[in-house]
């Protein structure tokens, strides 16, 4: 993640004790509307709202660089943010109104982001169940798994960089190359999960690195869906000039629209 934050990794100590999450730090990301939430009531002439947490774990930028990228959007959302020291609690009632709820990237302990997340868990699952649509971005992918986590996916998450066969060797802020789509194109990445999925999965993999390791991935979940990304797609300009960084595709942000897109249903 961009540097002069924390580490822009989650990956947890013990229970997933490969998951080292030392958490990403960097903006976030962007989007289309989409997917059916039971029990809405927007306006057919408002955008759609996302909630985008924003809690004690998370790096300062990353909440507000997503939330501008998902207002920019070829179709835009509204954007709330929700989570401990803002005024919106992760509730049942918060989720309620929302179309998508985002976990960005940023922190440095999952142990202690899930301690203030395991209390919404269940609402957020039966939100994604019901038909709600989650976006995890590097830590917030890391969340999206087993324990600790949402239990959201087919499978579980592990950090790339601890994969036997990795061609990233350390938790370094860096550019890796990825097969999107049949196409290769580069990404954002700093100790990001892969997803090792169950065998037979019903998933949608996006993106595989380079060893063929599942690197984004959308799902099914209940009536809703999830999709997470261990790489940033989302990156804008300043985190790869911050790190000295550079793109070999330049800065572009038509894999997030496209993550975004698929994770609330649209084509």
């Amino acid at each position: 993640m961009p540097p002069g934050t924390l580490p822009n990794t989650g990956r947890a100590p013990a229970a997933v004790d490969r998951r080292r999450l030392l958490l990403g730090l960097v903006p976030a990301a962007a989007a289309l509307a989409g997917c059916g939430r039971p029990g809405g009531d927007e306006r057919s002439d408002r955008p759609p709202l996302a909630l985008v947490y924003r809690g004690p774990q998370g790096c300062p930028g990353c909440p507000p660089t997503i939330a501008a990228l998902l207002r920019r959007a070829p179709q835009p959302f509204r954007v709330t943010y929700v989570g401990p020291g803002t005024d919106v609690p992760l509730t049942a009632d918060a989720l309620a109104g929302a179309r998508l709820y985002v976990q960005p990237g940023g922190g440095s302990d999952l142990d202690g982001a899930w301690r203030d997340l395991r209390g919404s868990a269940q609402v957020l699952r039966d939100w994604v169940r019901e038909g709600g649509s989650y976006l995890g971005l590097c830590f917030g992918a890391y969340l999206a798994g087993r324990d600790p986590g949402f239990d959201l996916l087919p499978g579980d998450t592990d950090g790339y960089i601890d994969l036997p066969d990795t061609t990233v060797p350390d938790d370094r802020d860096t550019v890796v190359p990825v097969t999107w789509r049949g196409r290769r194109r580069h990404m954002y990445f700093q100790d990001g999960p892969a997803f090792l999925l169950d065998d037979g999965a019903d998933v949608d993999v996006l993106a595989t690195y380079a060893n063929g390791a599942a690197a984004v991935v959308v799902a099914p979940y209940g009536k809703g869906r999830v999709g997470v990304s261990g790489p940033h797609p989302e990156a804008d300009r300043s985190w790869y000039e911050d790190a000295d960084l550079k793109n070999p595709d330049g800065v572009r942000f038509d894999l997030a629209r496209e993550l975004i897109a698929r994770t609330v249903g649209r084509r």
